[in-house]
């Protein structure tokens, strides 16, 4: 309503559809969720309850979510890419009444698990495309429910206007469902207060003003889309913009050029490895000119974009590959215009922070967690390192208990977990410290946070060396055919891991090496693709060794998996993060073949195809030694 009435004309939202860009102001905009919301108290909607909401990035979920709030009620969105039955426990979970579904794949979920969830009584829908014939007797569009919403308006208004008034800071705003990487996912509760307070504190920290453009992509169940897209979007009153689809994703960003960015580690890594797919396609000269400056910017790049001393030589050639090599990269990418870009859900390799930070892109970790309303720890203008996540956000209080385990208190604290006292007392404690689950510590000298692992997966090797997996699998993660890596060795003798190539990578390098495969187990266990991969394991082995704290954890032995790791198959969550207890317990005997002499291991697994039928694939895998270096001092110790 204050970006309405101070900004009306400023452009709140834009969304690619058929090709075109359409745009909607602050004033349309608060047009539009009002007749949502008058729409949903003529349907029974009443403070308190809860509203799932389904599918991807459109203005039309995000105007549904702030009506929901303004009846008095509670949003909560779902992954767009779950399954029916991950969809089935979170509206089960939370009760709701109402399910606002994207379009026919979203309502074919909802009606699919329906019977056993009794509670849902209306699913609304946003594109109309192939429901046509579907019993509405309980479903209703969002366009009729905004026009019955609009008819309504002088019986509701009064209504609608007290509900308003009631609403106080600590009012339930949101319901954010966790990951699940260790189990069942949990409702996180977050108030006003949290959201509102946080978004500012970020706003601020940033210098983030109405001219920015985001792009908004992520899921919108993720807390990191609810507070760029949502929060920040609204305190600031800047623009939003939805791609098409996820498809023409990196189109859509070019044509945007988002002034302020947020992606997950794995956008970032798949960005790099589609610049080095082309650049091994090109020709001499120019593998020579990316090669000459891109070792030049890795050399200056950071320093310069930092504000450091760098002389008027190294100035002038960083400017030369500004115009002939980092300039119309960044422009391919999308990035021309990006004053701030962040990257958090997961560590990011050094290696990769630091490609993008040459290049001129001012780009940040962020640590942070849904119970926090995502900000914890980020990197001040100035103070950016590729090794850890920079100082407490504003606001934000943060120690290290003797276990080395992290833990923080802010306004941004979440109230509780729903319908889980247990877990809410054993994560917040009465003072508003939360655990946060990742070990880590301060660096002396500069009070920055460095993260090392989840403290649950950081253990000791059989020799007492430290075993922190995540830091090792970032590093490996850095080569364009490498797409994810997962590594063993808590108690055990030394390290080992599974890989899973990159199909598109690694399929584009077997091209051009006249390397012919028919599918993707074929092409994974190739001779010459084992030995590009072990060639990259030995490699992050000898960059370990330079690191006496885990020079213990370099990779003896590793297999090249016969399959992609996959949320359908309940290895990674829907924020791809690796779910290390079901993959130590679904491939038990890879790993238990990869600590014995054997030089190869038959295995079967179960898979989940697109339609939801289970099959299995079997595959006999190859398991390689690598080559491991004695510890050194490390490089950067020693300056």
């Amino acid at each position: 309503m204050r970006n309405a009435a101070t900004m009306g004309g400023r452009p709140a939202f834009r969304e690619k559809e058929f090709g075109i860009w359409q745009s909607w102001t602050w004033a349309e905009t608060a047009e539009e969720v009002r007749n949502i919301a008058r729409g949903l108290m003529v349907l029974g909607l009443n403070p308190g309850d809860h509203v799932a909401i389904i599918g991807r990035n459109r203005p039309a979920l995000y105007w549904s979510m702030i009506a929901i709030q303004m009846c008095g009620a509670v949003p909560v969105p779902l992954y767009q890419d779950a399954v029916a039955e991950e969809m089935a426990y979170v509206l089960e979970h939370s009760g709701a009444r109402f399910v606002i579904a994207a379009d026919q794949e979203q309502v074919d979920k909802v009606l699919e698990v329906q019977s056993r969830v009794p509670g849902i009584e209306q699913i609304l829908y946003h594109d109309k495309r192939g429901l046509r014939k579907y019993d509405h007797s309980a479903m209703t569009s969002l366009e009729d429910l905004a026009a019955k919403g609009l008819a309504a308006q002088q019986r509701v208004d009064a209504e609608l206007t007290a509900r308003m008034a009631a609403l106080t800071p600590d009012s339930k705003c949101v319901m954010l469902y966790t990951s699940g990487t260790t189990g069942t996912p949990k409702g996180v509760v977050l108030s006003n207060r949290n959201v509102i307070e946080t978004a500012k504190a970020g706003a601020a920290f940033e210098g983030l003003t109405p001219d920015e453009d985001v792009l908004a992509y992520l899921p919108l169940a993720w807390a990191g889309d609810y507070i760029f897209s949502i929060a920040q979007a609204h305190v600031v009153g800047f623009c939003v913009n939805c791609p098409e689809s996820a498809q023409t994703m990196m189109t859509d960003l070019r044509e945007i050029g988002p002034t302020y960015f947020f992606a997950t580690p794995r956008v970032y890594e798949g960005q790099l490895t589609s610049v080095m797919i082309r650049m091994e396609d090109a020709g001499r000269f120019k593998k020579w000119l990316f090669k000459t400056f891109m070792d030049h910017a890795r050399k200056v790049g950071g320093k310069i974009l930092d504000g450091g001393e760098v002389s008027l030589g190294d100035r002038l050639k960083y400017r030369l590959g500004d115009l002939l090599v980092y300039g119309p990269l960044k422009n391919t990418l999308g990035y021309s215009r990006i004053r701030v870009g962040y990257t958090a859900g997961e560590a990011i390799g050094p290696e990769i922070f630091d490609f993008y930070r040459s290049l001129g892109i001012n780009l940040k970790q962020l640590y942070g967690q849904t119970e926090a309303t995502v900000l914890v720890a980020g990197h001040p203008n100035g103070q950016v390192r590729p090794d850890t996540v920079g100082v407490a956000c504003p606001g934000v209080e943060l120690k290290i208990d003797d276990k080395g385990e992290v833990f923080y208190r802010s306004p941004g604290t979440f109230v509780e977990y729903y319908k889980n006292p247990e877990a809410t007392a054993s994560t917040k404690d009465a003072e508003g410290w939360v655990a946060t689950g990742d070990a880590g510590y301060f660096v002396e000298g500069l009070g920055h946070l460095r993260i090392i692992d989840r403290v649950k997966d950081v253990g000791k090797l059989a020799s007492g060396q430290m075993f922190a997996p995540k830091y090792v699998e970032n590093k490996l993660k850095f080569y364009p055919g490498i797409l994810e890596a997962v590594v063993f060795g808590n108690g055990r003798d030394h390290c080992t891991a599974f890989l899973n190539i990159d199909l598109t990578a690694v399929g584009n390098w077997a091209e051009r090496n006249n390397i012919s495969y028919t599918s993707y187990q074929e092409l994974a266990g190739h001779p010459k693709v084992l030995e590009m991969m072990q060639s990259h394991v030995e490699e992050v082995n000898a960059s370990l060794a330079d690191d006496p704290m885990l020079a213990g954890c370099q990779i003896k032995r590793f297999l090249v998996l016969h399959k992609e790791l996959d949320a359908d198959d309940g290895e990674l969550t829907r924020t791809r993060k690796v779910r290390r207890n079901i993959i130590a317990t679904k491939y038990a005997d890879l790993i238990e073949a990869l600590y014995s002499d054997a030089p190869s291991v038959s295995t079967r697994t179960e898979v989940s195809y697109e339609d939801g039928r289970k099959g299995f694939i079997s595959a006999t895998l190859a398991l390689r030694d690598a080559k491991v270096f004695p510890a050194t001092p490390s490089r950067r110790e020693a300056a």
